[in-house]
């Protein structure tokens, strides 16, 4: 039986189900011996009920990537993501950030990764002043346990949740490992997610350890890309893909993911649309949503 818990705090309720939805092609729970079609496994995911005052917002921000392409990128990235915080904190209901904040984090016992103090000490002055703030998890700090949620009261979230905000329905999550390729991602991020791991690299010095996720950092995409992310077409899009299987099972306004690289709003369905919120290296994005609708910003400092 699905259990179903309430937690109400600042006019926000918490909806905690633990059930899923079979759809196969038959009645078949394997690959059907004639058709071929596997069973496809749609998550009910976990809720969050909001009521959104209508002299506030909601933003939605992701992909900082704070520590590369160097330090002092790093640091101008930073600074202008805290001018940002400042600019909207006046009409903050609450912050989503939504993945690879950081461009590598792993939570040693006694021991996080240096730099971003400012950052930290902003986002400790907004919860201080009553915003919640959510951080969802994304490929470069998946390795993010109990350290936010201790010494800053922000939630972390490891997958998608669904949201409904005065009416309106959202998925909302960073977005890696969503829809169909990148096979050999999804089965590194099995071996990363997995307790074994987390466990093997805390073993290692955090002078060694924190070395070396810096260094696989420095490879990364995001840190090698000279220019912005450029649209393929609708078809190439997986996480547009993801959208409209979704859709199919279960209706949502909007879906709202990172990861991408690239600011996107497209239709997913006659009442549904998936957006994209880009990242700070090269477009600085961030959505909003108010007054029943979502809108895709670009940040420009006063």
């Amino acid at each position: 039986m699905a259990k179903r818990m309430k937690l109400n705090f600042n006019n926000i309720t918490i909806n905690d189900k633990s059930s899923y939805r079979q759809n196969y092609c038959c009645s078949c729970p394997i690959v059907h011996p004639h058709c071929g079609l596997l069973k496809v496994v749609f998550t009910i995911f976990d809720s969050m009920e909001i009521a959104l005052p209508a002299h506030q917002k909601i933003y939605f921000a992701s992909d900082f990537h704070l520590g590369v392409p160097n330090q002092a990128a790093s640091l101008d990235r930073e600074r202008k993501i805290i001018r940002w915080l400042e600019q909207i904190q006046h009409d903050a209901h609450s912050i989503f950030l939504m993945g690879d904040i950081f461009d590598f984090w792993f939570e040693y016992k006694h021991a996080i990764p240096k730099g971003f103090i400012r950052f930290q000490g902003k986002l400790a002055e907004l919860r201080d002043a009553g915003v919640p703030i959510y951080f969802f998890t994304g490929n470069h700090d998946m390795w993010m346990f109990e350290y936010f949620t201790k010494e800053l009261s922000i939630e972390i979230f490891r997958k998608p949740q669904s949201v409904s905000i005065n009416g309106k329905t959202f998925l909302i999550g960073h977005g890696d490992g969503l829809g169909p390729g990148d096979n050999l991602y999804k089965l590194q991020k099995k071996f990363f997610d997995s307790k074994i791991c987390q466990w093997l690299f805390a073993r290692i010095h955090p002078n060694l350890g924190i070395g070396i996720a810096q260094y696989w950092s420095k490879k990364s995409r995001i840190a090698n890309t000279k220019r912005e992310e450029k649209f393929l077409g609708e078809e190439n899009e997986y996480l547009l893909t993801y959208c409209k299987e979704q859709e199919k099972v279960n209706h949502y306004d909007f879906y709202i993911f990172g990861h991408r690289h690239l600011p996107l709003d497209l239709k997913v369905g006659e009442n549904s649309r998936y957006i994209n919120l880009g990242e700070w290296v090269h477009f600085d994005t961030y959505a909003t949503f108010a007054n029943g609708d979502v809108e895709l910003k670009k940040f420009e400092a006063k």
